[in-house]
């Protein structure tokens, strides 16, 4: 399926933030328990999704560690979702299936696991953003179900909703009725998934704010920044103020759970997305400073701030393929891959960094695997600093394989490869590759990798084809010998033999 370049940062990063994703059990459950997870798949997914008004739908892969993390906390949750009144029914559907994909593309699904809010019959198809363990899944499910959002009527009603460490918007009209009123309960309903609402018809009701207020408005509460922001202009741009609203200027990152909301509207974020790792323990507080203050700055020129704790980002370090001995250390991820570091920054370097990266004075960095010290194994690797030598510099015909070593598609071809590799040892004209696309950076767009496994074939003469067929030994050689380079082709034996003896007159 195909998952965008942006996609696959995002949820390799969400991934490697091990402690937003969910809790290590893997546990399952007796094999004669009662299952209360509905699985569907294309025979009877549309039929039951028809009759629901409500339900909630997990695409997995078999393979995927996250999944089976999920799978037990998932099943308990079901399990008493099962008793509210009305029932919720979770679901799920295995999207490696070949069968099943289509409805995985439908669904957008851009990573596993993908969970979706499927509302009335279909027609409403909202992303699952709450927790992903029993008692978090249930919380916010049962809060999906009734109204998308509730009249407050008492300070302590207010204070309830509201609290201290989550995004709340709440409406503030004369009266329950209006265009400003429906627009607002459209709004609650499109965004439920991703913040409660809260109504009412007196200001000094809510925590913070004025108190007194005369025209409709919509009140955002928040625990960072500015604890307060009012919208009064009901036009198109609302939702997407609401979104920059609800971003921190600086998102923190740590091992404090309270924190991990946010850093998934960081990463889910179209923005350019500078990242400051560093020691928490250490000049904390005049790093952040300064690093505030650029944020402030920059954040509405397309680019969001993080600070993440050396302690908690060891999975994001590996994932730009740098090392702890380099913090303090600033990145920059651009929407088309490229990445920008200062390692060892200091705390008064951040914002002339910050300023040259934006005037493109920064040169873009490169991560590579280390060259292969021996590359004699059919399928040869392809590495950053060996892709121009070996794919584009070398005069030959070569078939390469982008993938990601926890990619199960990528584990079943691999020994397919290695006899289409074994089939063309004898032809030094073709080369069968594999470059591992997690663990090398590309700096161009000259192959567009949106989904492992990609396959492309350069001929010799510099013609790039996507190869979108079977993935069978049979086929990729079909397909090579179809597109190779004509002028790289080996001649048959009777041709060279016919060559060979011209050549002996001519003498």
């Amino acid at each position: 399926m195909a998952i965008s370049r942006v996609s696959i940062f995002v949820v390799s990063l969400l991934a490697l933030f091990g402690s937003i994703s969910a809790s290590d059990s893997t546990d399952a459950s007796p094999a004669d328990a009662k299952e209360f997870v509905l699985t569907l798949d294309h025979s009877n997914f549309s039929e039951t999704i028809a009759k629901s008004d409500f339900i909630v739908v997990e695409f997995y892969a078999p393979w995927c560690g996250h999944c089976k993390s999920l799978a037990p906390e998932y099943e308990k949750a079901a399990s008493i979702l099962s008793s509210h009144e009305p029932a919720i029914v979770l679901a799920k559907v295995d999207a490696n299936e070949d069968a099943n994909k289509e409805l995985a593309s439908q669904y957008e699904v851009k990573g596993f696991p993908t969970i979706k809010i499927v509302r009335n019959g279909g027609k409403n198809v909202q992303e699952y953003k709450g927790p992903r363990e029993a008692e978090g899944i249930v919380d916010y499910l049962k809060k999906q179900v009734g109204p998308a959002s509730v009249e407050i009527k008492s300070a302590d009603e207010a204070s309830t909703l509201i609290g201290e460490d989550k995004v709340v918007i709440v409406g503030i009209f004369p009266e329950f009725s209006g265009e400003e009123y429906t627009s607002f309960q459209a709004l609650a309903e499109k965004l439920r998934s991703d913040y409660e609402f809260g109504h009412t018809t007196d200001a000094k009701f809510l925590p913070r704010g004025e108190s007194s207020v005369k025209k409709p408005t919509i009140r955002l509460f928040k625990p960072f920044d500015e604890l307060v922001v009012d919208f009064q202009d009901f036009n198109a741009d609302l939702e997407k103020s609401i979104e920059e609203s609800s971003i921190p200027t600086v998102t923190i990152f740590s091992k404090d759970p309270a924190h991990h909301p946010y850093v998934i509207k960081f990463f889910n974020s179209p923005n350019a997305k500078a990242l400051l790792f560093m020691n928490f323990s250490i000049d904390f507080d005049s790093y952040k400073s300064k690093y505030e203050k650029v944020a402030g700055e920059y954040k509405s020129q397309g680019i969001s701030f993080l600070l993440g704790d050396l302690d908690a980002s060891a999975g994001a370090l590996q994932y730009f393929g740098l090392k702890e001995d380099q913090v303090p250390l600033i990145i920059v991820q651009t929407n088309d891959g490229k990445k920008y570091v200062k390692e060892k920054v200091e705390a008064d370097q951040i914002a002339q960094w910050v300023k040259d990266y934006n005037e493109g004075k920064i040169a873009a960095h490169r991560k590579s695997e280390p060259i292969p010290e021996t590359n004699n194994e059919p399928v040869k690797v392809v590495v950053a600093d060996t892709i121009q030598d070996i794919v584009f510099n070398s005069g030959k015909n070569v078939f390469l394989e982008f993938y990601a070593p926890w990619c199960g598609h990528c584990q079943k071809l691999a020994p397919i490869l290695d006899e289409v590799a074994v089939s063309f040892e004898n032809d030094k004209d073709i080369v069968i590759a594999k470059l591992d696309a997690t663990a090398n950076d590309l700096l161009d767009d000259t192959f567009d990798v949106k989904g492992y496994p990609t396959l492309y074939f350069r001929t010799a003469s510099g013609k790039i084809v996507a190869y979108d067929g079977d993935r069978t030994k049979d086929e990729i050689i079909d397909f090579i010998q179809k597109n190779r380079d004509p002028a790289a082709e080996q001649p048959s034996i009777e041709q060279a033999a016919s060559e060979q003896s011209s050549a002996k007159d001519e003498l």
